[in-house]
């Protein structure tokens, strides 16, 4: 028993994404999602269970994984555009799969279950800047989150055009979006990294999906909790957060509270294990 309480994130993450798989295997008679959901629950709770048993790398590892999964063989092999340009054209197309079922899966209903997570452990954009030299905010926040309600509209507009011109080559014109959209993504997440110096300031900034996350991780099952019996208020928690999360705050209204991307930074520069 004491083993399944250890590992017990990792083993319900997985259940979670296996109960998915299977679903939606029988739902839509397509074993491609069997294996698609699988392979990201198996590569997420791997992550954890590396992060419970201490390692360094944990939630790169994650990243890896399933983010090079998303950008390479479902992206650029298989030709479907995960992006948010993505999931508004099988929206207006009335068809539920490919990034529909995603983003309905890992940043609509999802984030109820794992929060921002989606963010901390299978983002491919997040993966690269995560690379960069800046873990941590070197600069305080800008207050330039506006800014993502517009990249969110811009993508709407796109798709929506596209629909109202009748555009010749849809699909085609979907995919060169997805390889210039990720192009325009990286090269903006590492300008704003360096000028601000804070590797996730597109998150906190252009990022449109979060448009989507944040509302529906404000009701996230998995939270950061803080014991304020072992809490010394030295601020560590503050400083090692990526996303300027007041996690000694246990109300949902704590400052930025829906950005946490449940790195557990914080709780690894905790020197009383209160978090």
């Amino acid at each position: 028993m004491s083993i399944i309480k250890k590992y017990r994130l990792p083993i319900l993450l997985f259940l979670v994404f296996e109960a998915v798989a299977i679903t939606l295997w029988l739902t839509l008679d397509n074993i491609f999602y069997l294996f698609n959901f699988s392979y990201i629950g198996i590569s997420v709770s791997i992550g954890v269970l590396l992060f419970v048993r201490k390692n360094k790398h944990a939630r790169r590892v994650s990243q890896l994984l399933v983010g090079l999964y998303m950008l390479i063989y479902l992206g650029l092999i298989n030709g479907e555009n995960m992006q948010i340009e993505g999931f508004w054209y099988y929206l207006f197309t009335g068809v539920f799969e490919a990034a529909t079922i995603h983003y309905a899966v890992a940043k609509i209903f999802g984030p109820l279950i794992f929060g921002r997570g989606w963010c901390g452990y299978a983002c491919w954009t997040a993966m690269v800047l995560d690379f960069l030299p800046f873990r941590t905010p070197q600069s305080p926040r800008k207050k330039i989150g506006w800014i993502r309600y517009i990249t969110f509209v811009c993508s709407l507009v796109f798709v929506a055009a596209l629909f109202l011109a009748h555009a010749g080559n849809i699909e085609s014109i979907m995919f060169w979006a997805f390889i210039i959209g990720n192009v325009v993504y990286y090269a903006a997440g590492i300008i704003l990294a360096f000028a601000f110096k804070d590797n996730r300031a597109f998150c906190k900034y252009l990022c449109p999906i979060t448009v989507f996350l944040k509302p529906m991780s404000y009701f996230s099952f998995l939270r950061i909790k803080c014991d304020k019996e072992k809490c010394v208020s030295c601020g560590k928690c503050r400083k090692a957060c990526p996303m300027d999360v007041d996690m000694t705050d246990n109300s949902r209204k704590r400052e930025n509270g829906t950005e946490c991307i449940l790195c557990f930074e914080c709780t690894k520069a905790c020197p009383k294990n209160a978090l």
